[in-house]
C-alpha cells in the first residue's frame, strides 16, 4: 500500500536447513500505517516473536535465514541493506520492547548508562548532552526522581518500572515503529494498566505505529486497530478491530474467544482446543489447524486452503469462505462448534477445613558488620480466612502484596511470626519434625513455573512418585507406579509419559505433572499458586477443566493465587483481595467482582483488559508503586495512592465492617457510609 509505514509481503524464515528445517514463518503479509497499531495475535509456537525478529534482521545465528519475501520501511528494502545499515535501522527507525525486561537488562549497568548507549548510537549525544535526553526520557515514561533514578541498577527496580526501562530505551532513537513483543504478559493488572495506557499516550504524541505482539484478547482489544492471526507459521486472518470482536471468520480465532473464563460460563465447561499447535519442520498438504479443528472435513486434511479476502482490510485462510464449497459439505460442517457440557461450580462444603486468624509472616532486616536487625519485612501482616470443603478461594492482589507469602505461611514452608492456622482443626504452627512431615500429605502447592518446579534431571515417574515415598503412601514399587499411570491419565496424559524428562513436555503438560504430583499423595488443600499466568488461554482453558473436575471427583479445597480476574469470576467461590499484606475485601465472587467496596478492588477490576467491541473503558489509574512492606505507610496503607482518600485515612487503618453477612471492607468510605445508614 502506498500509505504503508512498513509493508512485509510473503516473508519466509527457515531455521536450520534441508528437509528438517523448522519453518516458524512461511509467506507471511501485512502491513502497517504510521500511527496505527497493529496486533499479532496467536499461541506460544506460531510464529509471533520470530515474524518481529525477522523483520530487524535478528535471526537466531548460524540456523536462521530469511529465505524470500520482501520487508520495506517507507519504501526501502531492509532485507537488501548489509548489516552495516541495518545498525541506524535497529533502534532507530525501527524499535523493540522485549517480553521479560530483567533479561534484557544488563544487570552490572545502571539504567541511565543504558539509554545513554542507544543515544550515543543514534542521536550523537554523550556526557551531560545525553544525561539530560536520559532524564528526559525516563520522566516521560513515568518514573518519579529520574535524577536518582539514573544511576540505579535494574535489580533496584520494580518489573513495572524495569519495563518502563526497556521503553526508554526503545524511544531513545526516535522510532517510527515500536515493536512490543508480549509488553505486559509477567505484569499485574495495574502495572499493565499503566504500562499500556503509557504506549498509547507516547504512540499519540510521536505518532509512531506499534506492531503488538500478544496472545491476550483483552490486550488485543483495548489497543489495537487492525489485528493479525497467526497459527503454525502462516496468518489465517486479518480484519479490522472491530469486525474482528464482532465477527471473526477463522475457526481457530472462534476457539480462542470461546475458551475464555468469565463469570457467564461458571456452570459449564470451557471450551478448549485439543492438541497442539504443530511442528513446523513438516511440509503441510492440508490446513495446519485441520487436525484440532471441530469443523474440518476431508477437503481440510487433503488440500492448502487458499487467502480469500472478505472485507475491506479484511481477509481469511478457510476453506469456509471458499464460495466453490458445495452445500453438502457446507452443511457437513454446520453447528459442530458446541459449547462445553454443563458442570456444577465448585460448591462450598458445610465444614470448615482450613481456618487462618492474625497470620504474620515478617522478615528480619539485617545490617552492619555484626548483623544487627533494625527492622522487619511485614510481607503478611495479619491475615485471617477461612475455606470450606471443596471450596476454592482465590486470593488476588499486585505482586508484592504478600499473597503467595500467605499461601507458604499456611502450608509451613515459612517460619510464621505470629498467627493461628488451623487445619482440619489441628494447629498447624504448633507442629514440628515428624507431627509436620506426617501432615503433609494433606496439603500440597502448585507453583507458577512448572519447569523451574521439577528437576530436570528425573523422569516423570520419579517425580510424582517422590511424595509417595516420602509419606510412605503405596506398599511395593509396582503399587506406586501404577498410581502414577493413573493420576497422569487422570489429569489427561498418557501413562507412557512416565518415562520422559520435564524438557520433553509442552508449558501446559508440566503444569498437568504438576498437578498430578500434587494429587499423589491424596491432599485435601491444594495451594494454586499463580498457575495459568504464564500459559495460552487455550492452555489455560484446559487446567481450569482439570481443576474444576478433580474437585468435584475428589471433593478437593483451593486456594487459589491469581492476580487474573477473570480466572477468579469463573473459578473461585469467594475471593480476598490483598493489598501490603493484609487482606482489604472479602466476599462472595458475585458481590465482590460485580458491586466492589474498596476502591483498590474498584482500581483492580477497572484496569483488567476485557474483551469487548464497544467503546474502550474508562479506567482508574493508580498511580506509582506498592509501597515497601519494611515501611508500610501511615493510616490506610492505600491512602497515597487512593484516589477518594479522606484526612482521616491517612491517621488510622480503618477498621473492619461487614456490609452483608458474607463481606468483610477494611475501608473508611464504607465505614463512613455505614454509619450514616446507621
Amino acid at each position: 500500500m502506498s500509505d504503508a509505514l512498513l509493508q512485509v509481503r510473503d516473508l519466509s524464515v527457515w531455521i536450520g536447513s534441508g528437509a528438517g528445517a523448522i519453518r516458524p514463518v512461511d509467506a507471511v503479509s501485512f502491513h502497517i500505517r504510521r500511527g496505527e497499531t497493529f496486533a499479532l495475535l496467536g499461541e506460544s509456537g506460531c510464529g509471533k516473536s520470530m515474524t518481529a525478529l525477522a523483520l530487524l534482521r535478528l535471526l537466531p545465528q548460524p540456523a536462521g535465514e530469511i529465505i524470500g519475501g520482501s520487508v520495506q520501511l517507507h519504501g526501502e528494502e531492509l532485507l537488501a541493506l548489509p548489516e552495516t545499515g541495518m545498525r541506524s535501522i535497529r533502534g532507530g527507525r525501527i524499535a523493540m520492547i522485549f517480553q521479560e525486561p530483567m533479561t534484557s537488562l544488563n544487570p552490572v549497568m545502571t539504567v541511565g548508562a543504558q539509554i545513554a548507549e542507544s543515544l550515543e548510537q543514534h542521536k550523537g549525544l554523550r556526557g551531560s548532552q545525553a544525561q539530560r535526553r536520559v532524564i528526559e526520557l525516563l520522566d516521560d515514561v513515568g518514573i518519579p526522581d529520574a535524577a536518582r533514578r539514573y544511576g540505579e541498577y535494574p535489580h533496584q527496580l520494580s518489573g513495572g518500572m524495569k519495563q518502563r526501562v526497556m521503553i526508554a530505551i526503545a524511544l531513545a532513537g526516535d522510532p517510527e515503529l515500536l515493536i512490543a513483543d508480549e509488553p505486559t504478559t509477567a505484569l499485574d493488572v495495574t502495572i499493565q494498566a499503566q504500562v499500556l495506557d503509557l504506549i498509547r499516550r507516547l504512540q499519540e504524541k510521536r505518532g509512531m505505529a506499534v506492531l503488538l505482539i500478544t496472545h491476550d484478547l483483552g490486550v488485543v482489544s483495548e489497543m489495537a486497530d487492525r489485528i493479525a492471526v497467526m497459527y503454525a507459521g502462516q496468518l489465517v486472518e486479518q480484519a479490522p478491530r472491530n469486525v474482528f470482536f464482532g465477527h471473526a471468520q477463522h475457526p481457530y480465532s472462534d476457539r480462542l474467544f470461546a475458551a475464555l473464563p468469565d463469570s457467564s460460563k461458571r456452570t459449564q465447561r470451557l471450551t478448549v482446543i485439543p492438541g497442539t499447535v504443530p511442528p513446523l519442520n513438516q511440509t503441510f498438504h492440508g490446513c495446519r489447524f485441520a487436525d484440532r479443528c471441530e469443523r474440518a472435513w476431508d477437503t481440510c486434511r487433503s488440500q492448502v486452503p487458499d487467502w480469500f479476502d472478505t472485507g475491506v482490510e479484511q481477509g481469511v485462510r478457510c476453506h469456509l469462505a471458499d464460495a466453490t464449497l458445495t452445500p453438502a459439505a457446507a452443511q457437513g460442517v454446520a453447528g459442530a462448534d458446541e459449547p462445553g457440557p454443563a458442570v456444577q461450580a465448585g460448591g462450598a462444603g458445610k465444614e470448615t477445613l482450613l481456618k487462618v486468624d492474625d497470620l504474620k509472616v515478617h522478615f528480619p532486616i539485617h545490617r552492619g558488620f555484626f548483623k544487627r536487625v533494625v527492622g522487619q519485612v511485614r510481607a503478611v501482616d495479619g491475615v485471617s480466612l477461612s475455606i470450606n470443603e471443596g471450596q476454592t478461594l482465590a486470593l488476588v492482589g499486585e505482586s508484592g502484596c504478600g499473597k503467595t507469602t500467605v499461601g507458604k505461611g499456611i502450608l509451613q514452608l515459612l517460619d510464621t511470626t505470629a498467627g493461628s492456622v488451623r487445619f482440619d482443626s489441628v494447629e498447624l504452627t504448633q507442629l514440628r519434625g515428624e507431627a509436620l512431615r506426617s501432615r503433609r500429605s494433606d496439603f500440597q502447592i502448585i507453583f507458577q513455573d512448572p519447569y523451574s518446579s521439577m528437576n530436570p534431571r528425573m523422569r516423570i515417574v520419579d517425580i510424582i512418585e517422590e511424595g509417595m515415598i516420602a509419606q510412605r503412601i503405596g506398599s511395593s514399587a509396582q503399587q506406586r507406579r501404577q498410581r502414577a499411570q493413573e493420576l497422569l491419565r487422570q489429569v489427561g496424559l498418557r501413562p507412557e509419559h512416565i518415562h520422559r524428562y520435564p524438557h520433553e513436555f509442552s508449558g501446559g503438560q508440566r503444569q498437568r505433572i504438576c498437578i498430578a504430583r500434587a494429587l499423589a499423595v491424596e491432599p485435601k488443600l491444594i495451594v494454586c499458586d499463580e498457575p495459568t499466568s504464564a500459559l495460552d488461554v487455550s492452555v489455560q482453558a484446559q487446567i481450569l477443566n482439570l481443576l474444576r473436575d478433580l474437585q468435584r471427583e475428589l471433593g478437593l479445597s483451593f486456594l487459589f493465587i491469581t492476580h487474573d480476574l477473570s480466572v477468579v469470576s469463573y473459578i473461585a467461590d469467594r475471593v480476598a483481595v490483598m493489598y501490603l499484606g493484609r487482606i482489604v475485601e472479602e466476599g462472595e465472587v458475585s458481590e465482590v467482582l460485580e458491586d466492589p467496596a474498596h476502591p483498590y478492588t474498584r482500581a483492580l477490576l477497572s484496569a483488567v483488559p476485557q474483551v469487548n467491541r464497544d467503546e474502550r473503558r474508562e479506567k482508574i489509574h493508580l498511580e506509582g508503586d506498592l509501597p515497601s512492606p519494611s515501611s508500610p505507610p501511615q493510616g490506610c496503607h492505600f491512602h497515597p495512592r487512593c484516589p477518594q482518600a479522606l484526612p482521616e485515612c491517612a491517621l488510622r487503618y480503618p477498621p473492619v465492617t461487614h456490609p452483608s453477612a458474607t463481606r468483610m471492607v477494611r475501608c473508611h468510605l464504607v465505614s463512613d457510609a455505614a454509619a450514616e445508614r446507621a
